[in-house]
């Protein structure tokens, strides 16, 4: 019996041309049968002989898809999820999830009720630096952990014309960026119980926020400090963990997308990147207490495609969905507390 799983994708866009097609095309069984677009032309410059389907309508309504990507406008997200569902098909959508946490629940309990696959494409769960974290933290080298700050610092000073930038619900760094440092967060430590965020508009002709800076409170005592910025040509490390026993830190990005970007695609194995530069363990010197010893520590390499690989055993019924909705919907309830915080100018209490 043939269990490929046909996918069909809306839009030809950065999140399709970068991330999607190219990863969905390597995952074995997973075929990438066709792409919505009005530009033709242009998915067949990247992607020759691929079938292009004139709307997302009529790539809902063909017969030969199993599982429709979304990674469209934010905005657009409810309505094309919700529309997938309900033509009988598994859906992943792009983050963030929803525009609110009332339309995100809409979906989960609509793909609960269809039986149908619903996942979020949190994909920096798989990036190298972070599953090293997850490991790091695990492990208890660094004692109990009480301070995480998790930077993603860019420099790109020049306002592009694009959705992502101008104003309007859904756009921003905060829900872009903020929706992947917070699923992280709350992967490694769970909801806070408190969260204060101040979001900040900083280019020159900036309509939208473009810089956010968020901690989010534990009753452990502990702090996740989650930072974005568009300005900053001398970033932060990417991650600073700090603990009894010692710190741990991890400089630069995950380089997958920037692999991406410039046309390289995965090749059917995962890992399929080199391993990245090492981080640095900072830990109490066993042999005296009161001092420490710094030594390189090993990152892993990244895994994108094995969040596609997850999906398609979640719709084989070999294997748990990646990125439920109930975990987006987490995510979804922490961006909008951290408006309302910024709006208020305080710490604000996450309801369990």
């Amino acid at each position: 019996m043939d269990n490929t799983l046909r996918v069909g994708i809306i839009g030809y866009g950065y999140a399709t041309k970068v991330f999607h097609a190219p990863l969905v095309a390597s995952v074995p069984g997973l075929k990438l049968q066709a792409v919505s677009s009005s530009d033709a032309a242009k998915v067949h410059a990247d992607w020759p002989g691929l079938d292009v389907s004139e709307s997302p309508q009529a790539l809902l309504q063909r017969g030969d898809i199993d599982l429709v990507v979304v990674p469209t406008p934010n905005d657009t997200h409810f309505a094309l999820a919700r529309d997938a569902l309900l033509a009988g098909k598994h859906v992943v959508v792009d983050k963030p999830f929803t525009v609110t946490t009332d339309e995100a629940r809409q979906l989960g309990q609509l793909a609960k009720d269809a039986k149908r696959v619903l996942s979020v494409f949190h994909n920096r769960r798989w990036d190298g630096d972070f599953l090293t974290l997850q490991e790091v933290v695990a492990g208890g080298r660094l004692g109990r952990i009480a301070r995480i700050e998790s930077h993603f610092d860019r420099f790109r000073p020049i306002v592009r014309d694009r959705w992502r930038e101008k104003a309007g619900p859904g756009s921003g760094l905060w829900v872009d960026l903020g929706s992947h440092l917070i699923d992280q967060a709350v992967q490694l430590f769970g909801m806070p119980t408190g969260l204060h965020a101040d979001l900040a508009t900083q280019r020159d002709g900036a309509s939208t926020n473009d810089c956010f800076h968020a901690q989010l409170r534990y009753a452990s005592g502990l702090r996740v400090v989650l930072h974005a910025t568009t300005l900053a040509a001398a970033p932060a490390p990417r991650f600073t963990v700090h603990g009894t026993g010692g710190s741990w830190v991890k400089t630069g990005l995950d380089p997958q997308e920037d692999a991406l970007k410039a046309g390289q695609r995965p090749d059917g194995r995962s890992p399929w990147m080199p391993p990245p530069e090492s981080a640095t363990y900072v830990l109490l010197d066993d042999r005296e207490l009161d001092k420490v010893r710094a030594s390189a520590h090993a990152v892993k390499p990244g895994r994108y495609a094995d969040y596609y690989a997850a999906v398609r055993d979640a719709i084989l019924g070999a294997g748990p969905i990646p990125v439920t909705a109930d975990e987006a919907c987490k995510v979804m309830a922490l961006l909008e507390l951290g408006v309302k915080s910024h709006e208020a100018k305080r710490e604000l209490h996450v309801n369990a």
